[in-house]
């Protein structure tokens, strides 16, 4: 077995359970209705979340739990893109979720050591929606506003990887274009540490702002399943899932079949559950906040700070 030193990757594959809500909006399909973003397969269509939301959403949570954060910049070219500072030493944000600014004079960029997957539904859309009516206009002699909203309600998987490797420091083929050897740059070890032990933290709280002043909702995990490895896999995405025999239960069989057929790269694991929301669940699951607890353990002892 591989030790936490030797370690590339750390993968978190959770699942959440919203009662109900519209969490991610899509482009308005017709007047007065606000859609969710779908997926179809088949006959069936399946809610989920974009990568592009998570990660705003971590970063936000990054910002309320006060780690200063790169601010945005104005595009510098006309019909472009705002951009962050970009200075991926100084800042928390810069270096875990990279960026790009494609000013004249070279290509500034720096790829992001954190994967995100979407946050996609298990279970699909039903056709449910939300009624309401906005009344603001009516003293003023206006009519009624109808519209409704897209709701969905099930449970939900999402994934992270974090290329333990790549965090806080530069990388061949990043930083400005024309970047000498001198101009490479890294953080002391503590501080690679601290920020991979934030962004847990952050995941761990994860709540998106979008779409939550009438459909609260809580989106952080409460089923996951960590790993540690030397190879840089999601090693649990597609293998944390219903057992086909138990609707509320975990696949255990298929998560023992996915650690087991990657042993031979795996320094660490760890499942963590809540209380009540699961029914069979793997053998040694520790609570949510263990789990997490156990995971930032092992980020200091790789980084050995």
């Amino acid at each position: 077995m591989p030790t936490l030193k030797e370690a590339k990757s750390l993968t978190i594959t959770f699942l959440t359970p919203v009662s109900l809500g519209s969490l991610n909006g899509s482009d308005k399909e017709a007047d007065n209705v606000s859609s969710i973003k779908k997926l179809t397969r088949g006959a069936k269509t399946y809610p989920y979340v974009s990568s592009q939301a998570l990660r705003r959403a971590l970063r936000d949570q990054l910002g309320v739990m006060n780690h200063e954060l790169s601010e945005g910049v104005a595009a510098k070219e006309k019909k472009g893109a705002a951009i962050t500072k970009c200075l991926p030493k100084e800042y928390i944000d810069d270096d875990l979720f990279g960026f790009m600014d494609a000013a004249k004079g070279g290509t500034h960029k720096r790829t992001s050591p954190v994967r995100v997957s979407p946050l996609l539904a298990v279970d699909p859309y039903e056709g449910d929606l939300d009624f309401g009516t906005n009344f603001m206009s009516v003293d003023a002699g206006g009519k009624p506003n109808i519209f409704e909203t897209e709701i969905h309600g099930g449970l939900y998987r999402g994934t992270i990887l974090i290329e333990l490797d790549a965090v806080g420091k530069s990388r061949q083929g990043e930083g400005i274009s024309s970047q000498k050897a001198s101009d490479a740059w890294e953080v002391d070890k503590a501080v690679k540490a601290a920020r991979v032990v934030a962004l847990l933290t952050s995941l761990q709280h994860l709540w998106s702002t979008g779409r939550q002043s009438r459909f609260l909702a809580d989106i952080s995990p409460k089923f996951v399943a960590a790993a540690v490895t030397t190879a840089k896999i999601p090693l649990f995405l597609e293998s944390v899932q219903r057992d086909p025999l138990d609707v509320k239960g975990i696949d255990i069989q298929a998560l023992d079949e996915a650690l087991n057929d990657a042993k031979a790269i795996t320094a660490a694991h760890c499942y963590g559950t809540r209380a009540g929301l699961f029914g069979k669940v793997p053998e040694g699951c520790l609570t949510i906040g263990d789990a997490f607890d156990t995971i930032r353990g092992w980020v200091t002892a790789h980084y050995g700070a």
